[in-house]
């Protein structure tokens, strides 16, 4: 089976009071993500990808170094898109979160603003493109990291995703120019869905329910 473009769970108007725009939304999930999605369809045979769920893809891409680039450009952003669309909602945003995910920010990186300064850093220093995460460690701890273009935690072994944001200029452009640390700041205020992150965490990390 082929690889799909997951449907947006809203519209892509329901973002536009909260920072991104309906243009961005079309473009972003309707031509860069979907074309993320035909290239790594694409490579399944002649890289012997077939039947391989989309995380086993993206931890064996990222082991291969160099060699694994080319299905790593394509699954890591799949992966890593998948996961960006369900983290946002039209009614996202604040600073009420769900308490297994409030008490596990403070005990791991000692509180919500904390969290948000680390979160936004590791954006802003992303030097190029890339994403910044939130991630279970495999200690069991929450994290925050950052990764290069397609990369994400999954390739580099440094845990499971509950939380990305994706720095590429394609992401905040229309919107924010060049501004990255405003959209991040919005990112954080106004559309992450916390309710979904803390199911992430409860669940251990995203399972994209897609093979090859």
């Amino acid at each position: 089976m082929p690889f799909t473009l997951p449907s947006l769970p809203y519209s892509t108007s329901a973002l536009a009071g909260q920072g991104m725009c309906q243009e961005t939304l079309e473009l972003h999930h309707g031509k860069h993500h979907n074309a993320y999605v035909t290239a790594l369809n694409g490579l399944i045979e002649s890289k012997g990808l077939a039947g391989k769920s989309l995380e086993t893809i993206v931890a064996e891409a990222g082991k291969a170094g160099a060699d694994g680039l080319p299905v790593l450009n394509q699954a890591g952003q799949h992966y890593n898109h998948v996961l960006f669309w369900q983290v946002m909602s039209p009614k996202g945003g604040g600073d009420s979160l769900p308490a297994a995910l409030a008490a596990k920010i403070d005990s791991d990186l000692g509180g919500l603003a904390a969290f948000k300064e680390a979160f936004k850093q590791a954006g802003v220093t992303q030097f190029g493109s890339g994403w910044a995460w939130l991630i279970i460690a495999p200690d069991g701890k929450l994290k925050v990291t950052k990764t290069p273009n397609g990369a994400n935690p999954i390739s580099t072994g440094e845990g499971k995703p509950i939380l990305g944001v994706d720095v590429w200029e394609h992401a905040y452009y229309l919107d924010f120019r060049n501004v990255r640390p405003n959209y991040l700041d919005n990112f954080l205020t106004k559309l992450v869905d916390w309710e979904v992150v803390a199911g992430l965490l409860d669940k251990g990390g995203l399972s994209s329910g897609q093979a090859a």
